[in-house]
């Protein structure tokens, strides 16, 4: 299937799941994630589950990072809309969070980290397929962003969904993520 249809597809499916249902599967997919060995790993970029696409609750994941990582840096994007670009804002206990026009909670303001300084990147997805190729939302702001990171870091995407076989029309600047957390396993790609 194409992007464009697994991201209609994939947008309904989530929005079906109850209130109830979610909570349960937000927690199974923290089980999964403290499967993890996060040695090493200093400085982490997160984001804002948008509450209207059903996201998975990922101030639950960095939550649990932020207990298990004392010194741990956590990061949430900014983005561009004039050119689809983005960058990555420290967080501390002061933080004040802004929405934008597009329901995206953000840090108001903050200092930047560097992509090149990233261990582990939590990225936004409806689906993967089983290469680790992700659809998104379709503006490209988190390939374009990945593309300057490290290549030793860690992409983790949360689905409450298996990847499908193949994207069909994936593009030559796609990055892949490294592993897919279901509530029912972790994909390694």
């Amino acid at each position: 299937m194409t992007k464009k249809e697994l991201r209609q597809i994939y947008k309904q499916k989530r929005l079906d799941i109850s209130s109830k249902e979610k909570l349960k599967l937000d927690d199974l997919l923290l089980l999964q994630l403290q499967t993890f060995n996060f040695e090493g790993v200093r400085a982490v970029l997160t984001y804002w589950p948008m509450v209207n696409m059903a996201e998975p609750n990922t101030q639950l994941f960095s939550g649990y990072l932020r207990h298990f990582v004392p010194e741990l840096q956590l990061a949430y994007p900014v983005s561009n809309f004039a050119d689809n670009t983005m960058k990555a804002i420290l967080i501390d206990e002061d933080t004040v969070y802004t929405t934008n026009s597009f329901g995206v909670t953000e840090p108001k303001e903050g200092n930047p980290i560097e992509p090149i300084e990233l261990d582990l990147v939590f990225v936004p997805n409806l689906i993967c397929d089983k290469n680790g190729f992700r659809v998104g939302y379709g503006k490209g702001f988190y390939d374009k962003y990945l593309s300057q990171c490290s290549e030793h870091v860690t992409l983790i995407g949360f689905n409450y969904f298996a990847p499908v076989e193949i994207i069909t029309d994936k593009d030559d600047f796609d990055i892949p993520l490294n592993y897919c957390i279901t509530p029912d396993d972790v994909f390694e790609f």
